[in-house]
């Protein structure tokens, strides 16, 4: 499975390594990435974790050909939604994890869709000068319900929030930087030394105490989270059943204008 765990002393690098989708993630992908965060929380001598990805992309998202077409289709009611391993998928885009010790996230390229929901849930997040960034389900009759749409307007400006969710479109590491989306931005060759070096400090740390403060502040931000979560799925479930969310992948597949059918 292309999702590599190597603990480096007290630091857990997880690297998704798909570089024919730029990443993006099939279910298989999705659940091997799950057991590695699993695999983190459960390792005592593994304090803090580095997410990146191999070649040009952090994460493009869900794969168009396979993922997306899954959960349409069940949320169409043509297939059983009980299959869905729905909790360590959550655990894969660190939604509702509880996860407590920290995260640094290495963007090296596409951090889109499902790869932006990964970063939202990280705590500390460098980015190469080529990297970019977009929450695009919009442009592709989808919706965002891997927790776009609770955590992101909590972690940057309104109006930067809703510029991204609405617009669908990519920004670049700097506009990123300006926007407090990410901590740092450095050369390509430079992204996984600046993430390291976040690490080990963080590492450094008394373990009690980092994960402790961490846990504090999820807590603080999470109250009455589960429901807004739960309203999340609910809107991204209708979302997913309507027309639009089969036309928009096939359009970009395609590599032409969607037609969408505007109704209820």
């Amino acid at each position: 499975m292309a999702i590599h765990y190597q603990l480096q002393g007290a630091v857990a690098v997880i690297t998704m390594d798909r570089p024919e989708t730029r990443n993006a993630m099939d279910l298989a992908h999705y659940v091997a990435l799950g057991e590695a965060w699993r695999r983190f929380r459960d390792t005592p001598q593994a304090r803090v974790a580095i997410l990146t990805g191999v070649g040009e992309s952090f994460c493009a998202g869900a794969d168009l050909k396979d993922f997306i077409p899954t959960i349409t289709a069940m949320d169409r009611g043509e297939t059983d939604r009980s299959s869905l391993p729905e909790d360590i998928l959550n655990d894969a885009i660190h939604k509702a994890s509880g996860l407590v010790k920290p995260i640094v996230a290495a963007v090296n390229g596409f951090c889109v869709a499902s790869g932006m929901e990964m970063l939202l849930g990280t705590d500390i997040r460098v980015a190469s000068e080529t990297a970019s960034f977009a929450v695009p389900e919009v442009r592709r009759g989808l919706f965002c319900s891997g927790g776009s749409t609770v955590r992101l307007p909590m972690q940057i400006p309104y109006v930067h929030a809703m510029d991204l969710l609405l617009t669908g479109r990519r920004i670049s590491a700097a506009e990123a930087l300006s926007m407090g989306l990410i901590n740092k931005v450095v050369a390509p060759e430079a992204l996984m030394d600046a993430a390291m070096d976040y690490a080990r400090m963080l590492a450094e740390n008394a373990p009690t105490a980092v994960r402790e403060t961490k846990r504090s502040v999820l807590e603080a931000l999470g109250l009455h989270q589960a429901e807004v979560y739960a309203r999340e799925l609910e809107i991204g479930h209708g979302v997913f059943a309507h027309p639009d969310a089969q036309e928009g992948p096939r359009a970009f597949l395609e590599k032409r204008s969607p037609r969408w059918r505007d109704e209820a």
